[in-house]
């Protein structure tokens, strides 16, 4: 396509919102902003396309008539939602020389297979980044995980690289493993951070306090990590060796619920992996 397609969005939800001002951003059509037919995915489907020039529908009465269709449904719904609108299509007309794309980064592009059997060439796209509510993130650098048939593949590309992203391929085998990458650089990492906060109110830290005490070294060791890597940014009494600090720190968790199990498990995760003094010791204190 030398002109840049026009795209209709299926779902209204965090992950739908971000890509659909991001493409009126660069320049794409929203024809239409479909949802259930829920008050509440309703309302947001309106919102949506109110703030990007398009229709709001639903599954019933979407035209689809887009070059491109994206799927930014729940995983769980996507494989539901290509059926629905594959059986749709019987009625009117079949996918011919449509780009259909779905949004997960754990499943692969044969969850929309129906649409494939109806003429379209489907794909997988795939953005590394955290998506909430009430945020829009910016997509310039992020990197964009793609497989699929060849057509929605070069069409997915191009969407990402007029994002200001990044794309690269994905084998389906690895989609998994993909995905859990980005569940420890974000999610889990957040799960860390609320246990930190947890640990601190133990130790009498005053709750308004908590995230102005955080803020300078969870900074400063993430730039670290990413001017030197792990190594580099790995410090503390395991790196050191401190083997009774280690062992004073095991004890005292025990007043927390959880922190404990997550101390032992990270703590762990690194003796193989980072510089370690006392080694031995440690694996001995650390079960």
């Amino acid at each position: 396509m030398a002109a840049k397609p026009s795209i209709a969005i299926v779902g209204p939800g965090n992950v739908a919102t971000a890509l659909a001002l991001s493409l009126r951003k660069a320049g794409y059509r929203i024809t239409e902003v479909v949802s259930r037919d829920l008050p509440d995915s309703r309302a947001r489907a309106r919102l949506l396309a109110r703030k990007t020039g398009a229709r709001a529908a639903t599954h019933a009465d979407a035209a689809l008539h887009a070059d491109v269709i994206w799927l930014c449904v729940t995983d769980d719904a996507i494989a539901p939602t290509a059926r629905a609108l594959a059986r749709a299509s019987s009625k009117k007309g079949n996918w011919k020389g449509k780009i259909a794309l779905h949004s997960s980064g754990a499943l692969t592009s044969d969850q929309i297979a129906p649409l494939r059997k109806r003429g379209a060439s489907v794909a997988a796209l795939h953005p590394m980044m955290t998506f909430v509510r009430g945020a829009t993130p910016s997509l310039k650098g992020v990197a964009f995980a793609v497989e699929g048939d060849p057509a929605a593949v070069a069409a997915a590309r191009r969407i990402a690289h007029d994002f200001g992203g990044k794309a690269f391929p994905i084998q389906k085998r690895n989609k998994t493993l993909y995905h859990a990458f980005g569940s420890f650089s974000s999610p889990l990492m957040i799960a860390t951070l609320a246990m930190a906060e947890r640990v601190a109110l133990a130790a009498g830290v005053p709750k308004a306090s908590v995230r102005d005490a955080m803020l300078p070294i969870t900074r400063r060791t993430f730039e670290n990590f990413l001017q030197g890597g792990t190594a580099a940014a790995f410090s503390g009494p395991i790196n050191r060796g401190d083997v009774r600090t280690v062992a004073r720190h095991l004890r005292a968790l025990r007043k927390v619920k959880g922190a404990r199990e997550i101390y032992l498990a990270l703590a762990r995760s690194v003796l193989d992996s980072m510089p370690v003094k006392n080694r031995r010791a440690l694996r001995k204190v650390l079960g």
